[in-house]
């Protein structure tokens, strides 16, 4: 993981211009299949004949690209091809579920090594195929000893997105604590910029200066996940390290600040956020009644499905007050591998590997992923014009581009679910007036080091879909 920022960085930035990536490791291997990507027809690999495949997928906002997908493949080869997606929050409880039946998905995906430790029996060694061949680095790859078990397929960025339209009419108000953006760069300048933006909302006809903190399923893993990446992010980085079975909490006072200023000066009343949802949230700042909402690069299309243009569109770091953080740059990484179940007949895994050679080189695939889908690949087959082009990701290379520290996603290396939705709790609970923040701290400094010994006391995720099998 030391060199995952640097990769991540790249990555990125090829997405604004074409990185040839020299210096990258060079991965060999064998192809799953050859394609004709300028007709759609393709060559099937003999070991794939009577194959089919099953995506459990994870992402919902890209459901119907995905859908759509698999239908243009299956239709240019006859090759079946079922997408199924997970509902926002229940990927890891559904493929359990899914994995225990007779038919289970010949491809699925890990959030990082954590949920690898659980499911690699499950992961089929990717090293000889055309996915990991295109690969531009192992950055990029699961990796246990001689065998490459997942492969991430997009690499995404979050913060705090604004509305520049409605941040530009507030600059013009009298007494604005900043007059432009390049001024925010530090927790104490986001604060003071956010408490008078909620003072004049009125007078800026907006419900507040941050969209409602939902914390349904739909919503709480912006918080619980994303936001909780931060004071990990800061600790590991204070500390030298990567990964932890007991984190101290060093940097907790600073997700209380964040966590106070997004709670205090939003849409709606705190005690509120329990009822509230990730479509509230999205819709809120779609409509322009609030100039501050935390989400990623995924966010795009529905933004502009509001009605939003890109010059309505910017993204800011997520400062929570850590040392350094006004060269910090976007929360940039991966939760995303792909992994191809080695528990499937030959056939299926065949037919699996010949679908993702078709996704990474095809002209249909590639479209899919980078315009449809707003995706930033690792893969080399992309950068011969198959590049995502949007305001966030463009928001994202720029920081790049000044040199700013990209923030990694540390929260790959969180012990549990379990853990995420103790923390959740905790902030609600906190966040309603029913609880009070030292049982936050409790979650999240107790919790870790309990989930992370139950995660390594001989059970596992796959336990159930062992006995089924």
């Amino acid at each position: 993981m030391k060199n995952l920022k640097k990769g991540i960085a790249l990555a990125m930035a090829a997405s604004l211009t074409v990185c040839a990536f020299a210096g990258c490791s060079s991965n060999s291997g064998s192809s799953g299949g050859s394609n004709n990507a300028a007709t759609g027809s393709v060559a099937q690999s003999d070991a794939a004949k009577g194959g089919k495949v099953y995506y459990l997928n994870f992402k919902p906002e890209q459901s119907e690209q995905w859908t759509q997908l698999a239908k243009t493949y299956s239709d240019a080869t006859g090759v079946e091809v079922t997408v199924e997606t997970a509902a926002s929050g229940t990927y890891e409880s559904k493929l359990k579920a899914e994995m225990a039946k007779e038919n289970a998905p010949t491809l699925f995906q890990v959030n990082g090594p954590v949920e690898l430790a659980s499911w690699k029996d499950y992961c089929y060694n990717l090293k000889d195929t055309s996915l990991y061949s295109n690969l531009k680095s192992d950055d990029f790859a699961l990796i246990e000893g001689d065998e490459v078990k997942g492969i991430a397929y997009v690499i995404e960025t979050y913060g705090i997105i604004y509305n520049k339209t409605l941040l530009n009419k507030y600059f013009e108000t009298d007494g604005a604590v900043v007059k432009s953006v390049d001024e925010i760069n530090s927790f104490d300048k986001l604060k003071a910029v956010v408490e008078d933006v909620q003072a004049k909302k009125d007078d800026l006809g907006i419900k507040g200066a941050f969209t409602s903190a939902g914390m349904d399923s739909s919503s709480d893993w912006r918080f619980k996940t994303h936001l909780a990446n931060l004071p990990i992010y800061y600790e590991y980085k204070a500390e030298g390290i990567d990964s932890t079975d007991a984190i101290k909490g060093t940097y907790l006072d600073n997700y209380k600040a964040i966590w106070d200023l997004y709670i205090d000066n939003a849409t709606c009343d705190k005690k509120m956020i329990s009822g509230k949802t990730g479509d509230d949230a999205a819709a809120e700042f779609g409509l322009g009644e609030a100039i501050f909402y935390q989400n990623g690069t995924w966010a795009y299309q529905a933004c502009i499905d509001a009605g939003m243009t890109d010059d309505d569109l910017g993204m800011l770091p997520i400062y929570i007050g850590g040392e350094g953080e006004e060269n910090q740059g976007l929360c940039t990484g991966s939760e995303n591998y792909w992994c191809v179940n080695s528990k499937s007949s030959e056939a299926d895994i065949a037919a699996t590997l010949d679908f993702l050679n078709w996704v990474i080189t095809s002209d249909e695939g590639r479209k899919a992923l980078s315009e449809d889908m707003g995706f930033v690949t690792p893969f080399s087959t992309f950068d011969d014009g198959y590049q995502a082009d949007n305001a966030l990701i463009a928001a994202a290379n720029q920081y790049i581009a000044d040199g700013k520290t990209a923030v990694s996603w540390n929260f790959s290396t969180i012990p549990s679910e379990k853990w995420k939705d103790n923390v959740g709790s905790a902030l609600l609970e906190y966040a309603q007036g029913t609880g009070d923040w030292s049982a936050v701290e409790t979650a999240f400094v107790k919790g870790w080091a309990d989930e992370y010994k139950a995660a390594h006391s001989g059970s596992d995720a796959t336990a159930t879909a062992d006995a089924a099998n």
